[in-house]
């Protein structure tokens, strides 16, 4: 009976009363029912990430996709401006190999036009220079009887050539 007298027995009884009262009116019942309501959240909070997990991984793969698709696209872009910078590179020079043949060919034409024009106005020189030292000349050595001659066999020649 010396227990009794213990305060840590009736300490122990109390903590023995409160936990079959507890037990009594369910407690441990209620508290399962918690843990199990908290553990389902729990699993519908995991499901739900392992769904927005996968949907990430999806636009994921779709971006990076779609990012190699724009990257080959820019490629193909600047793979036909260089080809396009270099056929109008080729172009301009052959127009402009063009435009200086021509150019070439139009100056040679001026200048052979220059030196028929040239040789042209040193023969009309030449006429002038070669009519007027014969008329000089033909002054010098024709006199009148002789004159009259000519002019009377020109004048016989005409009625023949005519005819």
């Amino acid at each position: 009976m010396e227990m009794l007298k213990e305060p840590e027995f009736w300490v122990a009884i109390g903590f023995l009363l409160v936990i079959a009262l507890l037990v009594w009116k369910g407690v441990p019942g209620m508290i399962g029912k918690m843990l199990d309501q908290r553990a389902a959240v729990i699993a519908a909070e995991l499901e739900e990430a392992k769904r927005l997990r996968a949907e990430a991984a999806a636009l994921l793969a779709d971006y990076q996709k779609r990012a190699a698709g724009a990257e080959a696209e820019a490629r193909l872009i600047v793979e036909a401006a260089s080809a396009e910078a270099t056929q109008f590179e080729k172009d301009s020079r052959i127009a402009l190999e063009a435009q200086i043949a021509r150019r070439a060919a139009a100056a040679q034409d001026k200048i052979a036009q220059a030196e028929a024009a040239a040789l042209n106005e040193i023969r009309g020189l030449a006429a002038d220079g070669a009519v007027s030292a014969a008329q000089k000349l033909i002054a010098a050595r024709l006199d009148e009887k002789r004159a009259a001659g000519l002019i009377a066999d020109s004048i016989k020649g005409v009625g023949e050539k005519l005819n």
